[in-house]
C-alpha cells in the first residue's frame, strides 16, 4: 500500500512527532533547510503568539489558545521512540459551559471548578485557569521556519516560554521511516525527544529535568 503525501501546513491526524528543545540546534537546523524541497512561501516563517495551558497533573492532552481558537491535540501512543498525536478539537471563544465539562477540564485532567455562567470569553477562561491550583497558563511566542525533508513536515523554531528563549526542531509526518531518516539526515539520532508540555513544564520548574542542550 503507497503511503500517503505529506503536505506543509495541511492538518493530517494523526501524526508521529520527532521533537526536541534546547538552546542549539544550528547545524542541524543548516542541514535541514539545506536537505528541504521548496515549500509554500507563506510557509517559510511564521510568527504566532499563543497560550500554553499547562496542568500539573496531565501530559497527555495539549491545549493551547492561538488565533482565538482553543485548540487540543491528544497523546496515542509512542512507537520507537516516536509520539503520535492526534488534533481533537478547535473552538472558538467564547465556550460553552457544557464544552468546558466535557472537554476541557476532563483534557486537563483536574478537578472541575464551580461554574457560574453558560458561557465563558477568552478572559474569563483565563481567570479560572488562574485561580485553578494545578493549573497555569504560559505565554508562548514562536518564530517558526517550515521545511520538508523526506516528505515529513519539519520546523526550525525559535520559542520564547513566559520569555525564557529556546530552540526547537522537530520532523512529523504518518510514516515513521520517514521521520528516522530525517532524524539520521539532518543529525537529530541520540538526541531526547521532548513535547511542548514536557519542554514547557522543564522551564517553568515543574518538572526537575534540564533541556536537550
Amino acid at each position: 500500500m503507497s503511503k500517503g503525501k505529506m503536505k506543509v501546513g495541511e492538518i493530517s491526524k494523526p501524526r508521529f512527532e520527532f521533537r526536541t528543545f534546547g538552546q542549539d540546534f544550528i547545524d542541524q537546523a543548516e542541514r535541514m533547510a539545506r536537505l528541504s524541497i521548496p515549500i509554500p512561501e507563506k510557509l517559510w516563517v511564521r510568527h504566532s503568539p499563543e497560550i500554553y495551558i499547562m496542568s500539573r497533573t496531565n501530559d497527555e492532552n495539549n491545549t493551547k489558545i492561538r488565533d482565538g481558537k482553543m485548540d487540543i491535540k491528544t497523546y496515542i501512543k509512542t512507537v520507537d521512540g516516536l509520539e503520535q498525536w492526534n488534533p481533537l478539537t478547535k473552538t472558538e471563544f467564547p465556550v460553552s459551559v457544557d464544552f468546558l465539562k466535557s472537554d476541557i477540564f476532563p483534557a486537563f485532567q483536574v478537578a472541575m471548578p464551580d461554574f457560574e455562567k453558560d458561557e465563558y470569553s477568552h478572559d474569563e477562561f483565563l481567570e479560572m485557569v488562574k485561580a485553578h491550583p494545578d493549573l497555569q497558563a504560559v505565554n508562548v511566542v514562536k518564530e517558526r521556519y517550515g521545511y520538508m525533508v523526506n516528505d515529513t513536515i519539519c520546523e526550525v523554531g525559535y520559542v520564547l516560554v513566559n520569555g525564557a528563549t529556546i530552540m526547537s526542531i522537530n520532523s512529523e509526518s504518518t510514516e515513521l521511516e520517514d521521520i528516522k531518516k530525517t532524524m539520521a539526515d539532518v543529525g537529530l539520532n541520540d538526541i531526547e525527544n521532548i513535547n511542548y508540555l514536557q519542554a514547557i513544564k522543564r522551564v517553568i520548574g515543574w518538572i526537575d529535568k534540564p533541556l536537550a542542550n
